[in-house]
């Protein structure tokens, strides 16, 4: 049976993320908030539910229960307001109701002078009809880029960190290194207090200094974090046994220290970056495949994670601070700034970036070949 809901909730959450980018494609400013506010409000469902579990622990028996069906309280919330959210103005336009894609942009603008951006409107959404294969077209050799960085490196990579593995398995985690149940709740709630901190820490600092900087300074913090814990405890694993309170403390700090570096850098922008980088051709087929990836990864972690925990103990840290190094070198080999770049200018980026131009160039000559 909770499987079966787990399913049901997979295809909920699919949805739910593809929230930021349905906003993307008609929300002219901010468009960095939104992506990011995503991410946050994200982490504060987890520092939630975590809260949920530590108070409910203490309900003897039924406690479970409680904790459980709690969660039809933001389902029965999302519901209902789905039933009163209006369709975008985007979507009413594909549908063919003009006029009451108008009267929906009017309100969102607060204007009525709103006839050139209705006009954008619809002859973005004739573009966008006369693509018939966006997923033909993200295989496209001009569109390796996207392929690669967006839809298919960014998305896995944002999984392997082992982030979602801390945060799943916090608890276990926890007593697995020799802390009490109580005690793995509690490092389960700072760990997800550390998250929507650094999550605040990215939205207001992250167009100042660049997605790349984020990505490599907090890969570099990430991986000297899984190389400390690594290293305390191959001297002295848990295996059920009691860790000293001084090396305890010290690997919930170096934990807490990873997931605040995560929550600046592969949380948020492990969203923010792909939803920069798709044009209007592939956007579509894109975004699916972000989400896709992103969830495939999520699953193979979860499932694996306490497996091979088990079998290479202290090693497990080893192979995510490896991962870890080969993320960070696929980002600053791979990855251009893209920072207040328009979505109709990316592909300048591509033709003067060192190993993408190629192909880019390539297919431009191609199609210079064809006869006019």
């Amino acid at each position: 049976m909770l499987i079966i809901g787990r399913i049901l909730l997979g295809a909920g959450i699919g949805f739910g993320n593809q929230f930021p980018y349905i906003f993307r494609r008609w929300l002219r400013q901010s468009i960095e908030a939104v992506n990011q506010l995503f991410q946050f409000t994200t982490c504060m469902g987890i520092l939630i539910a975590n809260l949920i579990n530590y108070k409910t622990d203490k309900i003897h028996k039924w406690g479970w229960r409680l904790s459980l069906g709690l969660a039809t309280v933001p389902a029965t919330l999302m519901f209902v307001g789905g039933l009163a959210l209006p369709e975008t103005p985007n979507s009413l336009v594909e549908q063919g109701r003009l006029e009451e894609a108008k009267r929906v942009l009017i309100k969102v603008r607060g204007t009525l002078n709103v006839d050139a951006e209705f006009a954008d409107l619809i002859e973005a959404s004739d573009a966008a009809r006369a693509i018939k294969h966006p997923f033909r077209n993200l295989l496209q050799r001009k569109n390796r880029p996207q392929l690669v960085l967006g839809a298919l490196g960014i998305p896995a990579f944002q999984q392997l960190t082992g982030m979602n593995s801390i945060l799943f398995y916090a608890p276990i985690l926890f007593q697995t290194l020799g802390f009490g149940s109580g005690a793995s709740l509690i490092s389960s709630v700072l760990t997800s207090g550390m998250l929507v901190l650094a999550t605040l820490v990215s939205m207001a600092l992250v167009d100042r200094f660049g997605r790349r900087a984020f990505f490599l300074e907090a890969g570099f913090e990430m991986f000297c974090y899984m190389i400390a814990v690594a290293i305390t405890l191959a001297f002295k694993f848990g295996e059920g046994e009691t860790l000293p309170k001084a090396i305890g403390w010290f690997l919930v700090v170096i934990i807490c220290l990873f997931v605040f570096a995560y929550g600046r850098s592969w949380g948020p922008l492990g969203w923010l970056v792909p939803s920069e980088l798709f044009p209007l051709e592939t956007r579509s087929a894109g975004q699916s495949m972000v989400v896709c990836v992103n969830l495939l990864f999520t699953a193979l972690i979860a499932q694996c994670f306490l497996v091979s925990l088990c079998h290479l103990k202290y090693g497990i840290f080893l192979l995510f601070a490896g991962l870890i190094f080969i993320m960070s070198s696929f980002i600053f080999f791979l990855l251009p700034e893209t920072k207040r770049v328009p979505i109709e200018e990316v592909y300048l980026l591509w033709k003067d970036h060192w190993f993408w131009k190629k192909y880019v160039e390539d297919d431009d000559k191609k199609d210079t070949k064809k006869p006019t």
